[in-house]
């Protein structure tokens, strides 16, 4: 997932006119007007609209996600995790009724696929997993507006088998399919000191590397974030748990802290999903 490869902006580059506008410094009447497009051979001119439109930069084909279509339906917000004992699916169902409490936003669970084999899980007496969570395909991801992982931590890093995979979306990440999506953490550590902001902050990478837009709450809970009285998981980086030796429950305070990621993340989404008053030239370049 490492591969990359600069390039400069190419000096002889021409600016990009936009319909309905007057390009800076050109003459209204230098600019005769373009013919219409001849539709395509398997095409006619009833096509519908496509759904989504790319932008040609050098060599490189940007995929840009049509924000007026996505806006005249309801918004996805996959919520996406790993759970071994069971603590990270409590925030997640958390977080998903805070997405669904945002108007024209929906939640969707899904879990990764298991990497240990059975017999080792039996061993490390890890409860079985109900079948009311579907397991997410690598291809799924496309169909999201927002993402949210959740994990626990391993040496202050994400679980393998959230690693095993994001390793597996190179072919998203080879077309750049996710580039543009906003996206955000949770997490579960076993100690106060065992990697609750290095666990989310070791994974922004694999954000950075597809292009998607990583989405921290913040101080956005408010005074919930300053409180000192009681253990809490959570940082700015996203919510949190303690798991303690696997017995401790989340506190209220902890699911609290997962509901509002999920309405704060329903609520940035819908902004994506406003089609812009307007469109400068200089936004294509």
């Amino acid at each position: 997932m490492g591969k990359g490869g600069g390039c400069g902006p190419s000096k002889k580059k021409l600016p990009v006119s936009v319909p309905g506008q007057v390009l800076p410094n050109a003459r209204r009447e230098s600019l005769p007007p373009a013919p219409a497009p001849a539709p395509a051979p398997d095409e006619s001119p009833e096509s519908p609209t496509p759904t989504a439109t790319t932008i040609q930069k050098t060599n490189t084909t940007i995929p840009v996600r049509n924000s007026s279509l996505r806006a005249a339906r309801r918004l996805k917000i996959f919520i996406i995790f790993y759970s071994m004992y069971g603590h990270v699916e409590i925030l997640a169902r958390r977080v998903k009724k805070g997405v669904d409490s945002m108007d024209g936003v929906e939640g969707v669970l899904y879990r990764v696929p298991e990497t240990l084999p059975m017999e080792v899980l039996e061993q490390m007496r890890v409860p079985p997993k109900g079948d009311d969570v579907p397991v997410i395909s690598v291809d799924q991801l496309v169909e999201a507006d927002g993402l949210l992982f959740g994990f626990p931590t391993r040496f202050g890093s994400m679980a393998g088998q959230m690693k095993a995979f994001f390793d597996s979306t190179f072919p998203l990440w080879e077309q750049q399919k996710l580039a543009g999506v906003p996206a955000g953490f949770f997490v579960s550590t076993g100690t106060q000191g065992g990697g609750q902001e290095t666990t989310a902050w070791t994974a922004i990478t694999q954000l950075v590397h597809h292009g998607m837009l990583y989405v921290p709450i913040g101080y956005t809970f408010g005074s919930g974030m300053f409180r000192m009285e009681s253990i809490r998981g959570g940082s700015a980086y996203g919510a949190g748990v303690f798991s303690g030796d696997g017995t401790r429950v989340p506190s209220e305070m902890e699911l609290a802290l997962a509901e509002h990621q999920g309405k704060y993340m329903a609520a940035i989404v819908k902004k994506f999903a406003q089609p812009p008053s307007h469109a400068p030239a200089d936004s294509l370049n």
